[in-house]
């Protein structure tokens, strides 16, 4: 029963996604509700199993390994060689990702009042990628990595594409053709690991990949830096991540903004580094440096913006520079910090893109010079925004205080010059973030005249849900922090730390 677990925990919204189909389109009511529903087996079965984690039960006894199908002539390497098999598992990073993203898709979906038709191909399409993104994490496999990262491209394509802002068709092609070609990469790697191995299990590949040689090992996690700089995004690989934040409807932004961008950042940390950590090392101080460029380019361009999605748009790739910062310093303290942001950064970008979904619908605007005031018109809405912005800058008590604490205590262990040049970035941070929520809360009243609902109830839901998580992480950090920790051990043991 416990090898089940998990392969109903990843194909349940896809389940959900079928059910779908026996819904007449006309009932709407019927569609949201299976739709909201459908998500939440996801969220129950990944609850109990971390739950039964933190009580210190071994959560590798849900993994799953059966024969898949075999390629080539098996006679001439055996039956290991050309062997493929169905293996699903999680360790505790991958379980908590895993429960971030059946998280944000229950705040999606719930928050998917934005929507307003096509709700069946809209749900079907949500649950298609639900499923994605949770077999990207429980992949154990690389051919199964890759089917489920797949998996999400077509989905978040007509996502974007169908239920987008004016420039939505342009935004989706920009997302297919950047998250396509670094999807090509990566199976260029898989294969030629393959090829070379005769295996795609990871596990098998961390044992294997320390003896090529130096130059392959190299070559190879370039490769991934790129398939998956694509993703995370590392500039200058991010210009389609700003159409998508700024055309996308705001629920799928939430998933996108809290999970997909964070698939570059797990591809990155469990395979780059736990495949070719002794590389990872030689390319530390660059990837540092590239971090310190994604984090001083996206706080300096969220500082001259006027329009919020845009300043959340570049604001991510800002936070996503203290993942790199952390990472290339390889050592535990930047490592851990890389890992809490990556998690960090899901909840409160998640939060901050309801919020200007909301206001998008309120005001038909997002620009902060036509916005002003709204603490007194929406309180509720102006209070989570000021405690979101607070989150995004790195207030103590909040979660994004404890990750961006030991990314930088990572690179100032061993880079502290690089250290106070990026850390200008968190001085521009605080500067766009406190410019554009005090103004929008605080500033010249603006925007429609007369009374406007504040926060209803499913768009307060999400977003104190996401607030409790914000503050949770912030004022007890363990809780994330021991999970974490044996899978930050096993890098650490990688690099020889």
């Amino acid at each position: 029963m416990n090898s089940l677990i998990l392969t109903l925990l990843v194909f349940s919204p896809l389940a959900g996604a079928a059910v779908l189909l026996f819904i007449p389109k006309e009932k709407e009511r019927a569609l949201k509700t299976a739709g909201l529903v459908a998500t939440m087996p996801a969220l129950i079965l990944s609850g109990i199993i971390l739950i039964q984690n933190a009580l210190g039960a071994d959560i590798e006894r849900f993994s799953v390994s059966v024969p898949w199908f075999k390629m080539g002539n098996v006679n001439l390497g055996g039956e290991y060689f050309f062997t493929v098999n169905y293996e699903l598992g999680m360790d505790g990073f991958s379980l908590i990702m895993m429960t971030l993203a059946a998280v944000l898709a229950t705040l999606s979906a719930s928050a998917s009042s934005f929507i307003q038709s096509g709700w069946k191909g809209y749900f079907s399409l949500l649950l298609i990628l639900e499923t994605g993104m949770l077999g990207v994490f429980a992949a154990e496999n690389l051919i199964l990595f890759f089917i489920f990262l797949e998996l999400t491209l077509v989905p978040m394509f007509f996502l974007i594409g169908k239920w987008g802002f004016a420039g939505r068709e342009k935004a989706a092609w920009y997302y297919l053709l950047y998250n396509g070609i670094g999807s090509a990469i990566l199976l260029i790697v898989i294969v030629y690991l393959f090829g070379l191995t005769g295996t795609v299990n990871i596990e098998k590949l961390m044992d294997l990949a320390g003896d090529f040689p130096a130059a392959v090992q190299l070559g190879l996690l370039l490769a991934l830096l790129v398939s998956f700089g694509v993703k995370l995004p590392i500039v200058p690989l991010h210009t389609w991540m700003l159409h998508v934040h700024v055309q996308a409807p705001p629920p799928v932004v939430m998933l996108h903004s809290g999970v997909l961008l964070k698939i570059g950042a797990y591809g990155t940390i469990r395979i780059g580094i736990g495949l070719f950590p002794e590389a990872f090392q030689t390319l530390g101080t660059a990837i540092m440096i590239l971090g310190t460029v994604n984090l001083l380019y996206g706080a300096f361009l969220a500082l001259i913006q006027t329009d919020f999605k845009r300043i959340l748009a570049y604001s991510s790739v800002s936070h996503m520079g203290i993942v790199l910062i952390g990472l290339g310093a390889m050592n535990e303290a930047g490592i851990q910090g890389a890992i809490f942001q990556t998690v960090s950064h899901g909840f409160i970008s998640a939060l901050l893109f309801l919020l200007v979904g909301v206001m998008a619908v309120r005001f038909q605007t997002t620009d902060i010079r036509e916005l002003g005031g709204l603490a007194r018109k929406l309180p509720k809405l102006s209070s989570v925004l000021l405690a979101a912005g607070m989150a995004s800058l790195g207030l103590p008590g909040m979660s994004g205080f404890i990750s961006e604490f030991m990314a930088f205590m990572g690179i100032f262990l061993v880079q502290p010059e690089l250290g106070a040049v990026a850390a200008v970035g968190l001085i521009l941070t605080a500067a766009y973030v406190l410019r554009a929520v005090l103004s929008i809360t605080f500033g010249k009243e603006k925007g429609a005249e007369g009374s406007l609902p504040d926060l209803k109830w499913h768009e307060a839901g999400p977003a104190w849900v996401l607030l409790f998580l914000i503050i949770s992480v912030g004022v007890f950090p363990n809780g994330l922090a021991v999970p974490l920790q044996p899978a930050i051990e096993t890098i650490m043991k990688g690099i020889g730390g």
